[in-house]
């Protein structure tokens, strides 16, 4: 099956052997006396994850990491859950980013900010330096150090990556959301981790209009009661909000800027899972797995460095965000782009590209299968001639995607379709630049990411979907779960299937020549008389009609008992189009394209698809509601960036039971 599948892009050697990733192949092979060539992937990646201690060590030697104490070991207890990684050593994050080096002197670029009407700021090294100086001695005077927890809500600016990176200077805990989360949602986040600093706006932009939020802080600082300073950055000219202290006020002062050394795993940041049953998780990430991850990411997979440009569309609560910071970490420029990435236009993203020389941008699946229907073709409006490499993530990539990306972008650059997830703040599937890009697929496992498929027996399997799983630790796998002291919560989110072994919580295909194809969920599988298949598979079929702008597939087999239950099929139709003009053909193209047992008992018509904040479909509370449940204990509609959309699916649960 996967060895007919065509090739997009295949890396020229001569190119590939200048890439970074084969320089840290080359000084792999020469430090650790190891026989095989710097472009043979996967004899390197096989190392990585055999060899785990080698790996890390020789990626700090390589990019230099700044210990201040230096290890005792690259792994002190090599086991999961409990890895300990490099027991003894302290260093600091934010030292990372602001340190000068390579790229990063002070007149070099670090950031580019751009507001979706237009606004651009672009800040130099040296700048980022003081203002991260500034707002340290502010924090300081605040009472802020070590393990105090300072939170956001906030836009991707340049003020919240300030205030970030002076947070974590300090050895104090950062967390973040989207200043268009509902009041609720944040609190349900934040006041989980007792924070002593929010940092807000009182106002963003979005989709050319401007939504005041001085109502929700309000809300927010009451029900944050151990809130010692609130800190607002206004818009624009607005007035102040009683009780609370103006970003100028914070950053008024300057001292030297230093970092405090913490140990290796003190925790840096604080992320979340999606929310949509119960209080989120609260993840907790330490310095050094970011650090080590976060580079390996950058400085090999996506090969960025100084001179380079890194643009990927995201929001301060998805984990991306953390992500694109990264860049600085390798001396990359990296662009912040805050409000609508489709406003005025489809076409804004590419716009930012051409005018910023952009060298690898990333963009979400749901706004690639948009700018096909579309008929967006950027290679013919914009000089795209600075990229290097184009990025997905977010939910698969489908086939059609990576064919978009090829005719409507440029076929001579490499697909990096990513898969991670929140969980680890990290990917571990996607494109490195000495391996083929093969449509529909993600190149390779990441280096130091032992990754298989298993079936229900704890059994890899190649050529067929399995679980997907992580047999090796990795240094950003989560330092625990905030208010989960004996670690029972972490060990059965990812641990109780298959001891020893994380389980992500995906269904995934390996090919035998070592390609990944994500199917979907696997809390959301579609089991129909035993044939089983991931939604992504599903929404590839139904999604490629232009008639069809979103869709959400529903199998209540689960919940109606052991017998196969009701195949349901909800889309969001294109204006002018009926469901019984497109349903016919619906049918046919799945019957052909899954399988006769894959076609839909019922085609429902909806206005809009429930989506999480960071835009993932909302399968499993939607399966739920349906099946029954109060949807108030099933799901936080401020954990939606649409709420209203789940009215429908409530709606039908309460008037009729879909097997019935």
């Amino acid at each position: 099956m996967s060895t007919s599948t065509p090739t997009l892009w295949t890396p020229d050697p001569d190119t590939a052997r200048s890439t970074a990733i084969a320089r840290f192949a080359a000084y792999v092979l020469e430090r650790r006396n190891l026989e095989f060539d710097v472009l043979d992937y996967q004899a390197l990646h096989r190392w990585s994850v055999t060899e785990l201690g080698e790996f890390w060590s020789c990626l700090c030697e390589f990019f230099g990491v700044r210990f201040h104490d230096q290890p005792v070991a690259a792994i002190g207890r090599d086991e999961m859950p409990g890895a300990e990684w490099f027991p003894g050593a302290t260093l600091n994050y934010a030292e990372h980013v602001l340190s000068p080096g390579p790229g990063r002197g002070d007149h070099d670029i670090a950031v580019i900010a751009v507001r979706e009407d237009g606004l651009e700021r672009s800040v130099s090294h040296r700048e980022l330096r003081d203002q991260v100086a500034c707002a340290r001695a502010g924090l300081r005077r605040a009472g802020v150090g070590i393990g105090d927890r300072v939170v956001a809500l906030a836009p991707n600016t340049v003020e919240t990556l300030v205030a970030f990176l002076a947070t974590a200077s300090l050895g104090a805990i950062w967390s973040s959301c989207s200043p268009d989360t509902g009041p609720r949602a944040v609190a349900d986040r934040f006041s989980q981790i007792e924070p002593a600093v929010l940092f807000t706006v009182d106002g963003y932009r979005y989709g050319g209009r401007t939504f005041d939020i001085r109502d929700n802080i309000a809300e927010l600082r009451q029900r944050l009661p151990t809130l010692r300073t609130t800190v607002v950055v206004p818009e624009d000219d607005s007035p102040a909000v009683p009780g609370t202290i103006a970003w100028a006020e914070l950053v008024s002062h300057h001292e030297p800027l230093s970092f405090v050394p913490v140990a290796f795993d003190h925790p840096l940041w604080v992320l979340y899972s999606s929310g949509t049953t119960g209080l989120p998780k609260a993840i907790v990430h330490g310095h050094g797995g970011i650090v080590l991850d976060h580079i390996k990411a950058m400085g090999l997979h996506l090969d960025l460095g100084p001179g380079d440009t890194f643009f990927w569309f995201t929001t301060t609560g998805w984990m991306m965000w953390n992500y694109v910071i990264a860049g600085l970490l390798v001396g990359s420029t990296v662009v912040l782009y805050d409000g609508n990435p489709a406003h005025p236009g489809l076409d804004a993203q590419w716009r930012i590209v051409e005018r910023h020389k952009v060298t690898f941008f990333g963009m979400s699946p749901a706004l690639v299968t948009t700018s096909l229907k579309a008929g967006l073709r950027p290679r013919d409006r914009f000089d795209l001639t600075s990229l290097k490499a184009i990025g997905a993530t977010g939910s698969p990539l489908s086939a059609d995607g990576f064919s978009w990306f090829a005719d409507a972008v440029g076929e001579h650059l490499p697909i990096s379709s990513i898969s991670g997830g929140t969980d680890m703040c990290a990917a571990f599937l996607g494109w490195s630049p000495t391996v083929p890009v093969w449509l529909g697929e993600m190149s390779a496992a990441w280096l130091g990411a032992a990754v298989a498929a298993f079936d229900s027996g704890g059994s890899p399997v190649i050529d067929e979907i399995g679980e997907l799983v992580l047999t090796r630790p990795m240094p950003s796998m989560p330092v625990c779960f905030w208010n989960d002291p004996d670690g029972s919560r972490l060990r059965k989110a990812y641990f109780e299937d298959f001891p020893g072994v994380w389980r992500h919580g995906d269904w995934v295909r390996q090919t035998a020549r070592g390609s990944f194809v994500i199917s979907g969920r696997s809390d959301s599988t579609l089991n129909r008389g035993g044939v089983r298949m991931g939604t992504a598979d599903f929404y590839a079929v139904v999604e490629s009609f232009d008639e069809v702008s979103d869709s959400l597939v529903i199998d209540t087999g689960a919940l109606d008992g052991p017998a196969d239950g009701t195949l349901l099929c909800f889309v969001v139709l294109a204006p002018g189009v009926t469901l019984d003009l497109v349903e016919p053909d619906l049918r046919a193209a799945l019957r052909a394209q899954l399988s006769p047992r894959h076609v839909p008992d019922r085609f429902i018509a909806v206005g809009a698809v429930p989506r999480t904040l960071s835009g993932k479909k909302s399968e499993v509370p939607v399966k739920r509601i349906l099946a029954g449940a109060d949807p108030d204990t099933v799901i936080s509609r401020d954990a939606l960036a649409n709420p209203e959309a789940l009215d429908a699916f409530v709606a039908l649960a309460t008037t009729t039971r879909p097997s019935s």
